[in-house]
């Protein structure tokens, strides 16, 4: 019996070719592919500027900084993300604050983030989980009543759209309810780079800051030098980084991003196969979808009774079937208890993690292989049907 991962990338002959055309360029970082990779995907979502990133890491460090966070302020999220979304923040001499989110969509609840009583947060950055919206209008009201700046973490979600109270549709990264979106392209995401990510932004201010940071916090743009020596003169403004991607990576990126609405599709086609089989399931329960979201799809997450969880994921794995889970709270990895996190837990994520189990979804997956993995869960759960 084949390995059933619970995601897998595709790349084909256009992405090899795509890769060759680039290896036999003049340029193989820092030339005009990064250009128009980040043309395309600006276009694609709807945003003015793309800015790509060596990693969704590096991309949402670069987005916290240019919002302003460092010493004496927070970044408020969800502690049901991976460590990164936290991490950028702390990168900078900044702390987080944890909202809880909602048990059944795993996703930050707005109630919650009105309610924290931090004085120092500068930023609120909802996490796009398993690529759903989060409640966008919502939380860029709260923001704009609490003078904070909404950073999207949609890793998860590059292609997903939402619907808001007037009846408008609105792409994720076309930055209608934030200041800037951050992305990551890596293998088990929607399309890859490799390793890779991208923010995209309407703001102009904004962008200049995220091309610097991305480089050293060096600029050659005439608008911004201080002096001009020659045609050779570059300035460093700020303090930045090394978190350039190649010509190579954003070829690749290219190629994946033009077949990105048939993969979608298919993601859509497969998650649609998991909701038919697992929707009068008495134990086994898929995450609710919220209200106005058209998700993405990069990960489907069921929610089992908690003392079911470790014998459900035993058996996936004994049927060579790739379970996961998504994700440990934040709050609990040792490294945020020590920095003084202890006190940090949220019922609702709590909640959640102790039920969640991630299930295989990628495009190239078959009805039968749906099948498959719900059978699996059957022969765990059956005794206590």
């Amino acid at each position: 019996m084949s390995w059933l991962p619970y995601a897998r990338h595709q790349i084909d002959a256009a992405d090899h070719a795509a890769m060759t055309a680039a290896l036999e360029a003049p340029h193989l970082t820092q030339g005009p592919t990064i250009d128009r990779f980040e043309a395309a995907l600006a276009e694609y979502v709807g945003a003015r500027y793309a800015v790509a990133f060596n990693s969704g890491t590096a991309a949402l460090h670069a987005a916290y900084a240019t919002a302003g966070v460092g010493p004496g302020s927070s970044v408020l999220t969800s502690p049901i993300t991976f460590v990164a979304t936290a991490n950028a923040s702390l990168y900078l001499g900044g702390w987080v604050a944890f909202a809880d989110v909602d048990p059944d969509s795993a996703l930050i609840d707005p109630e919650v983030v009105d309610q924290c009583q931090d004085r120092n947060v500068r930023v609120v950055a909802p996490v796009h989980f398993g690529g759903e919206v989060a409640d966008l209008e919502c939380l860029a009201a709260i923001a704009e009543a609490r003078g904070w700046v909404v950073i999207e973490d949609a890793a998860h979600a590059l292609g997903a759209r939402y619907h808001t109270s007037r009846g408008g549709e609105h792409r994720v990264g076309g930055c209608d309810h934030s200041l800037m979106c951050c992305f990551s392209f890596h293998p088990a995401k929607q399309i890859t780079t490799g390793e890779g990510g991208a923010v995209t932004t309407n703001d102009p201010e904004s962008y200049r800051r995220l091309r610097r940071f991305r480089s050293h916090g060096i600029t050659r743009d005439l608008v911004e030098l201080e002096g001009d020596d020659g045609p050779w003169y570059y300035e460093q403004h700020e303090l930045g980084f090394n978190y350039r991607l190649t010509d190579l990576q954003a070829a690749l990126g290219i190629s994946q991003l033009a077949r990105l609405p048939q993969w979608l599709s298919a993601r859509r086609r497969v998650a649609g196969w998991y909701q038919a089989r697992l929707a009068d399931h008495p134990i086994v329960r898929p995450l609710v979808r919220p209200p106005g979201s058209v998700g993405a799809h990069h990960l489907f997450v069921v929610r089992v009774p908690e003392g079911l969880r470790r014998r459900c994921y035993d058996e996936l794995v004994r049927q060579r079937i790739g379970a996961n889970v998504h994700y440990i709270p934040v709050y609990r990895q040792p490294f945020y208890q020590r920095a003084g996190f202890e006190g940090a837990k949220r019922v609702g994520a709590e909640t959640y993690y102790r039920s969640a189990l991630t299930l295989p979804l990628f495009p190239a997956m078959t009805e039968s292989d749906v099948a498959r993995v719900v059978g699996a869960l059957d022969a765990a759960v059956m005794e206590q049907v």
